[in-house]
């Protein structure tokens, strides 16, 4: 399952955020996504990806942001 797949089933499940509103242009504070939602679907990637993230990221803000920092931390 790639990056934005987990970022959609996640924000489905989480906040019940149709899957086709989470475009990688999408804010996620838009979708209703706060600081400590962020921090749990990092946790989420952990878990999945296997491997721990660093702790001293920006903090993305949008969904495409999001899907390029995961995707270049796990070597994607």
């Amino acid at each position: 399952m790639d990056s934005l797949a987990i970022i959609r089933e996640f924000l489905d499940e989480r906040l019940a955020v149709p899957p086709g509103e989470v475009q990688p242009p999408a804010a996620l504070a838009d979708l209703g996504v706060d600081s400590l939602m962020l921090l749990e679907l990092m946790f989420e990637f952990e878990e999945r990806l296997g491997t721990p993230l660093p702790r001293d990221i920006k903090a993305p803000r949008t969904v495409g942001e999001l899907v390029a920092l995961i995707d270049g931390l796990s070597g994607r």
